[in-house]
């Protein structure tokens, strides 16, 4: 039996969370109908940490991502340095939701938040995630060079970082991202849920 899930016209993240609330009562093979690329992607992601084939097709009035039938496998733990496991979660996520640090003088904001991304990318040890979020979302798909080398350089070393789509939308910069992946709230939660300790800046 197939099994065939609407989501057109849903927000994000809520496409994602009704997939997998299906896939997990057994509902494989699943079709989710929705209207966005973002929806597309974020689906996509879900298929693949859950261990299961996942193709999207267009349709009149958006996109049809069909999750084959397999068993649903743990997502991959990103790749980290420290901290170990706890029984809290395991590693750091750092969740930046603006694009400077502090307030005050705006320059000076952004000259901390630009030392703060390259000290980060030059410590010992390496964040298992790094979540962009509200107007955080313009450091990586922003013009200063040294913010997304910094940002590139975390990627290297083996974290994750997830860019939230829905505030590129809102900010219209959803085609000028150039480091990370465009993600939905749902894995930022997950990741913040997931971690041993989660540093705000």
């Amino acid at each position: 039996m197939s099994y065939t899930l609407d989501a057109m016209g849903k927000a994000c993240p809520m496409p994602v969370i009704m997939a997998k609330k299906a896939l997990e009562a057994g509902q494989t093979p699943l079709t989710v109908l929705v209207d966005n690329p973002a929806a597309v992607e974020n689906l996509k992601r879900l298929g693949t940490s859950s261990g299961l084939p996942v193709s999207s097709a267009a349709t009149e009035g958006g996109f049809a991502v069909l999750f084959g039938e397999g068993e649903i496998a743990a997502p991959a733990a990103a790749a980290q340095a420290a901290p170990a496991c706890t029984a809290a979660g395991c590693g750091t996520a750092v969740f930046i939701g603006k694009d400077h640090v502090g307030e005050g003088v705006g320059e000076l904001g952004g000259n901390l938040m630009k030392m703060f991304l390259y000290t980060l990318s030059q410590a010992d040890w390496v964040p298992a995630s790094v979540l962009f979020m509200n107007s955080g979302v313009r450091l990586p798909a922003g013009e200063e060079q040294q913010v997304i080398d910094s940002i590139r350089a975390l990627l290297d070393k083996g974290a994750e970082v997830l860019v939230c789509g829905t505030c590129l939308s809102f900010y219209g910069l959803t085609e000028q991202v150039k480091v990370g992946t465009v993600s939905n709230m749902y894995d930022i939660v997950e990741r913040m849920a997931g971690a041993a300790k989660v540093i705000t800046v």
